[in-house]
């Protein structure tokens, strides 16, 4: 029987277009003679609509947009057992592949939503996206991890407005320039500047401070950008390792996700040493926040050698331009393979996780 796998995608997010993308590409990839692809679309205020059940193409973002096609649903209906009386077995969804990014999709809350549903869902649990999603908690596990890192600081937005050149100093004196300012909790290098003196460093947190409350300022570093892919549950595996080299001053959002002015470079040229010891931090950063299902593991590769982590991306774009899917491919594994795994990570860890105990 085919699987019923709902595509859970949009969200309220400044990504929300991202995700779209993201959608795009994955329904495209999917074989439909394996899986029933039940697409449902969040909107940018919230709302969760469900469209029927696709059988053909899907050419455009727009099509994805179910706002006048669908129908808006409760995220319970989602699950037979918990509207037993009132939901038709047909209905159910076996596996929710959570395509969203950003904030309320990406950081743990529709994963608790899952979680409380019991719906097996594609990719990290609770604890994962919420450490994954903030990049001040990452950096604090991953300093407690051992695992080397640019030094940074972060801000709360009352404590800067109360005290805003307290804060300008702290940066200029623990990090100098050029430094890069981004929000706290928010991926695909949305709301990200880099700055190389005073005057721009204040525009940088005035910009961040609009999209979230909690900031974090990172030391600048010369360095190349090394990627790789983690794949797998409690024994994960990595993919070969990507560099991205920027034709602008760093990999911004446009860089990604519009006009691919970007050169991804696979395999990229490193030694032996070094992947191996890459390998080795990936695993152990997907272990420091109890990962599942996958990461993408961002590196500096300073001119040194040495390696130090920059983040992970617990759910990585599925976009023609995005790096996750092309470390796969080639490390042998297409995009169609790639996601039939992650499918089957998602059921065997629900299964694992049945086998707890729940009464004394």
């Amino acid at each position: 029987m085919k699987i019923k796998l709902g595509l859970l995608y949009g969200g309220k997010s400044a990504e929300h277009q991202v995700s779209l993308q993201t959608a795009l590409s994955v329904i495209k990839a999917l074989n439909q003679d394996k899986y029933e692809i039940h697409p449902i679309y969040i909107t940018e205020s919230g709302e969760w609509v469900r469209g029927e059940l696709l059988t053909g193409t899907v050419e455009n973002v727009s099509q994805l947009r179910l706002n006048q096609t669908g129908k808006e649903i409760s995220p319970m209906s989602l699950s037979t057992h918990v509207f037993a009386e009132t939901s038709e077995q047909q209905d159910s969804i076996d596996v929710v592949f959570p395509l969203l990014h950003g904030p309320n999709g990406e950081d743990g809350t529709v994963q608790g939503m899952l979680e409380l549903l019991n719906i097996p869902y594609v990719g990290n649990g609770v604890l994962a996206s919420a450490a994954g999603m903030d990049k001040v908690i990452m950096k604090n596990l991953y300093a407690q991890a051992g695992l080397p890192q640019v030094n940074y600081a972060w801000f709360i937005r009352s404590e800067w407005e109360q005290n805003q050149e307290k804060a300008y100093q702290e940066v200029e004196e623990k990090l100098g320039y050029p430094c890069f300012v981004k929000p706290a909790n928010l991926g695909s290098s949305v709301g990200i500047s880099k700055c190389k003196d005073r005057e721009e460093l204040v525009a940088a947190f005035e910009e961040a401070f609009t999209f979230d409350r909690k900031v974090i300022v990172e030391e600048g570093v010369t360095a190349r950008e090394v990627e790789i892919g983690v794949l797998g549950n409690d024994n994960p595996s990595c993919s070969v390792v990507g560099e991205i080299a920027p034709k602008k001053e760093f990999y911004d959002y446009k860089a990604k996700y519009e006009d691919g002015d970007t050169a991804l470079i696979i395999p990229a040229e490193i030694d032996e040493n070094t992947y191996s010891e890459m390998k080795d931090m990936a695993i152990k950063a997907f272990k420091a926040i109890d990962g599942s299902g996958l990461v993408r593991a961002d590196f500096f590769l300073t001119k040194e050698g040495n390696l130090l982590i920059n983040e992970v991306n617990t759910m990585p774009g599925f976009t023609p331009y995005s790096m996750f899917p092309l470390l796969w491919k080639h490390a042998g594994v297409s995009y169609p393979e790639l996601i039939e795994k992650l499918v089957n990570l998602a059921i065997e860890r629900h299964e694992e996780k049945q086998k707890i105990r729940y009464t004394m």
